[in-house]
This record gives structure tokens, C-alpha cells and sequence, in this order.
């Protein structure tokens, strides 16, 4: 059985604090995430001095916790204010610095499954994709992580709805931001929106190392990693730090976008990583007042390049005016109903079934 956050809430209630009260009515706690058996939670005393104190009432949270049916696993972090802070003062987390050495690509932490998001250039709607996609396979019952491996141009905060940075105890490590059901990360949770990421390469390979095995993920089906535009460095730090399942190769039907996937496949294909399908996304546009159907971009291009590769053709994408509306309100269209909805659950559907996802 799934616990819930009130049912946390009350055993927590439970743990009295030596200067009288207790965890909950102190309100000192933090962050509770539940990801079926496993939970974590932050507790936040009001003074370092006091944090050196309650070490005991950690110990006790995490035990009754744990006693909890269907709990499997417990994380938690003892944290305190600043002396003079009303409010609680993160720890400074430093992102990007060089990569640091691996002897090989090795497993993320609880990950079952790896699938990059990629193109071969920018603006055919592989930020969307992803998004929409995370969102589809959480409501097909998996549980879903989103890398936003885009540093220099970070959309997922933005399509995802949330502005929240994630929690850290240490300045080192972080917790993923949750969305829609969804657990998500990205440069753009940790910085000013309207600041530029002017960084060269080792630091973006560093930063991606980092959300890799510096973010606590818990227990994952999928991590689906939105990569950047074309064949780079960040890609080849992917394909060169951990074990990537797999890539979906996303394209719009014209020719100067195939050109573009091509050289994606033909990079993924050097680097030892399996491309599991072709998208076409803004496949068609159908017009919403006389339902007349327009191929603004071509229709089957992507199908027929992967006939011509030999490879899985996994269905196509409308283009349609709620797409942009919805991803610039932060609930992506995969969250309603629909035409396009529908297409994204299709293609979560069948990548579940197959046994991409």
C-alpha cells in the first residue's frame, strides 16, 4: 500500500522534540516525496545548534516511517535555518566544472531505463516531445524522470510549469523537482530565467555528469534525457558516462530537417547507441474550424527515412495552435484529451507494450 503525505504527516507527529512539540507541529518538515515504497523528506530545525541536537528524532522519524506498510525504502535529511534566517537559506550548488574521471559508462542509481530525446538540428519540437512524452508514460503507470540536458537553452521548467528549485542538503547533491508525476531537473531550476549559460564544453559535459549521478532519482522506469541540437558534446558525454538504452530520433517531414536526423542517427550508430525509432512530429495540421487537413511541413518524410534505415517508424505528431498553448503554460497537451493527447498516449502506449518504455 502507498502511503500518503498526511498519513506521513501523522507518525511524524508522533516524534516529540526535547524542547517541547513535535516534528510536524513544529512544521519542520520538509520536501516529503513518495515514490511507491520509497520516501524521503527533509527536516529543518530552526538553528544549527538545535540541528546538533535532534540527531535522536532523525533516527526515530526514520524508523516509524520505515514501520509504515509498503515502505521499502527512507531518506532523510537533518538541515537547519541560518542563526539570524527566518527563512531557510539553501546551500550554494555549484553546476557545470569539468567532468570528473569514470573508469566507463556506468548504471545511474535506480534507473531501469535510459531513452535520449534527439535531432539533428533545433525547432522541430523535441523539447516538446519530451515533455508531452514524460507526461504519457506516467499516465501509463511508469514511473518517469526528465533530464533537461538543453544547459545552454533550458525549455523543460518552462513546459513543465514549475519555477521551484530542487532541495539539497549538502550543496552537492539535489533532489529532482516533481510535475505533472514526473521528476525533473534542469540548468533552468537553478538559475535566473533571463540569464545566459555562457559556458564551453567541460562544463556542460560536467553539468550533465552532475544531473546524472549527483540527482537523487529514487526508483525509475524511464529517464528521458531532452538533449541539445546536433551532435556535440553533450551527447558524446551521454553516450560515454552511462548506459543509454536507447535514442528517439524526432524530425519534422522536410527534407532539411532529414538531413539533420540522418547525421543523428549516423552519430548515435558510431557511438554505440541503439536507435529505437522515428518520430514525425508537426505531421499535420488540421484546422480547427473547418477540420480541413494541411501538410504544412510535408507528410511522411520521417516513415519513409526509416523504411530506407531499417528502422522503427513509432508514429506521428499533429501540429496543432494547443501544443504552444499548453507548453507555454507549463500543463502539457498530454495531460487533456484530444487529437494530439491521444497521439502521445498512443506512442507512450505502445512503447510501454514494446518494451522501450
Amino acid at each position: 500500500m502507498t502511503q500518503t503525505r498526511d498519513t506521513i504527516m501523522g507518525v511524524l507527529s508522533t516524534i516529540a522534540l526535547p524542547d517541547g512539540g513535535d516534528l510536524a507541529s513544529r512544521d519542520m518538515v520538509r520536501a516529503i516525496n513518495i515514490d511507491a515504497g520509497t520516501v524521503s523528506f527533509v527536516i529543518e530545525a530552526e538553528s544549527p545548534e538545535m540541528a546538533g541536537q535532534i540527531e535522536p528524532q532523525r533516527r526515530a522519524a526514520e524508523a516509524a516511517v520505515a514501520a509504515l506498510d509498503g515502505v521499502e525504502k527512507v531518506s532523510v535529511i537533518l538541515t537547519a535555518h541560518g542563526a539570524a534566517a527566518k527563512k531557510p537559506e539553501p546551500p550554494q550548488l555549484k553546476v557545470g566544472g569539468h567532468p570528473t574521471p569514470q573508469a566507463g559508462p556506468e548504471k545511474i542509481p535506480g534507473v531501469d531505463r535510459i531513452i535520449a530525446v534527439a535531432s539533428g538540428k533545433g525547432g522541430v519540437g523535441k523539447s516538446t516531445l519530451s515533455s508531452n512524452l514524460a507526461v504519457a508514460l506516467a499516465k501509463q503507470g511508469r514511473r518517469v524522470g526528465l533530464l533537461d540536458a538543453d544547459i545552454l537553452g533550458p525549455s523543460q521548467p518552462r513546459m513543465m510549469g514549475t519555477s521551484k528549485g530542487p532541495a539539497s542538503a549538502d550543496g552537492k547533491t539535489m533532489l529532482p523537482v516533481e510535475a505533472h508525476g514526473v521528476k525533473m531537473m534542469s540548468i533552468g531550476l537553478l538559475m535566473d530565467p533571463d540569464q545566459a549559460v555562457v559556458w564551453r564544453g567541460p562544463m556542460l559535459m560536467g553539468a550533465l555528469q552532475q544531473f546524472m549521478f549527483k540527482v537523487d532519482w529514487g526508483e525509475l522506469d524511464v529517464l528521458i534525457i531532452d538533449l541539445p541540437p546536433g551532435t556535440g558534446d553533450v551527447q558524446l558525454t551521454l553516450s560515454q558516462k552511462t548506459t543509454v538504452t536507447g535514442a528517439l530520433i524526432v524530425s519534422t517531414p522536410q527534407d532539411v530537417a532529414l538531413l539533420d536526423a540522418r547525421k543523428a542517427i549516423d552519430m548515435f550508430q558510431k557511438v554505440r547507441v541503439p536507435v529505437l525509432g522515428l518520430i514525425e512530429n508537426m505531421s499535420m495540421y488540421v484546422c480547427p474550424k473547418c477540420g480541413n487537413e494541411d501538410h504544412i511541413f510535408g507528410h511522411g518524410g520521417v516513415r519513409a527515412e526509416a523504411d530506407k534505415l531499417g528502422l522503427p517508424f513509432l508514429g506521428e505528431i499533429p501540429l496543432a495552435l494547443d501544443v504552444r498553448v499548453a507548453g507555454d503554460a507549463g500543463t502539457p497537451i498530454a495531460l487533456g484529451e484530444g487529437p494530439v493527447a491521444d497521439a502521445y498516449h498512443k506512442l507512450a502506449a505502445e512503447m510501454v507494450e514494446g518494451g522501450i518504455a
